[in-house]
């Protein structure tokens, strides 16, 4: 496996991670109630998503 499919992998699973954290902060209210950092936090997350995955797509 190349480098940049481990580094790409390694970017959707990150941004995962943060969507997941950030969207338990946005229902839970672990980090304060700072509902607008999570929401740009959650859509920086999917956009580092949506793009992990089309170069995942260009890449096959």
């Amino acid at each position: 496996m190349g480098l940049n499919k481990v580094m790409t992998y390694a970017a959707i699973a990150i941004a995962g991670i943060v969507a997941l954290i950030f969207s338990l902060d946005l229902a839970v209210g672990i980090f304060g109630r700072l509902m607008v950092m999570d929401i740009m936090f959650i859509l920086a997350a999917v956009l580092l998503l949506w793009q992990g995955i089309e170069t995942m797509l260009e890449m096959k």
